[in-house]
């Protein structure tokens, strides 16, 4: 292990109720298939689904291989993922190999200007600059997955409010919380679509039940608008 850095929520607008952990750990060498078995399993143990302990946050745990990154290159290589939406796998034995993950651009960006080091050199220090075509083709591609009910299906709140997200990175270059993103976007969007992107920002901030999964329709058309919204600025960006 070469370093871990501290990043997202817990140091950019703090920690919410629902909010994870997001750890950045960066290693020297491959990790082979029977110690990446034993460190999600490791994982699962000192994290839990959001909101459901009194105890422990959701982490959320991304490991790089220092050369994958270093020089920088997109899209990037990713050694390992931990998040509590893989527990059921992980239960069942499955894990997930290294691959390419066009998002460490945007996790790296959001490091350098927000992280802190727990272990080994400042962020800003230790990992290369990510060009800003390349910040801004990551926003692009994360966009792509979110294209039909079924991709959202269960993680509904995350997803609207990541959207909100990408869209508000789009414009301004900056990187917000969930819930700083959302009202800039709900300024900028239509009555009728209002009152959702409210309701999950008041979801996430704890101030009221998740019932965005009833939403359906409305949900459906809310996250098309915001998606072609957020790729039609980033189209002449990238």
């Amino acid at each position: 292990m070469l370093a871990v850095h501290l990043y997202g929520s817990a140091l950019d607008g703090g920690l919410k109720p629902c909010s994870d952990i997001d750890l950045l750990v960066t290693v020297a060498t491959s990790i082979d298939q029977a110690a990446r078995h034993a460190l999600v399993l490791d994982l699962l143990g000192i994290s839990a689904s959001p909101g459901k302990s009194r105890e422990l946050r959701a982490l959320e745990v991304t490991v790089v291989v220092r050369d994958d990154i270093a020089p920088w290159r997109y899209p990037a290589r990713g050694e390992l993922q931990f998040g509590e939406w893989l527990r059921e796998d992980i239960l069942e034995g499955i894990v997930e190999p290294a691959v390419i993950d066009a998002d460490l651009a945007i996790l790296l960006t959001q490091a350098r200007q927000h992280g802190i080091a727990l272990s080994g050199p400042p962020a800003a220090e230790f990992f290369d600059p990510v060009p800003e075509g390349d910040y801004f083709r990551a926003l692009a591609d994360s966009l792509k997955p979110w294209s039909a009910p079924s991709a959202w299906a269960g993680d509904e709140r995350n997803v609207v409010l990541t959207l909100a997200r990408v869209w508000y990175s789009a414009v301004t270059g900056k990187i917000a919380p969930k819930d700083v993103a959302a009202d800039w976007a709900i300024e900028r969007l239509p009555g009728k679509h209002r009152a959702i992107l409210s309701e999950a920002r008041q979801a996430y901030l704890g101030h009221c039940e998740d019932r965005l999964a009833l939403r359906g329709d409305q949900l459906a058309e809310l996250i098309a608008l915001i998606r072609n919204e957020a790729a039609a600025v980033l189209a002449p960006r990238q």
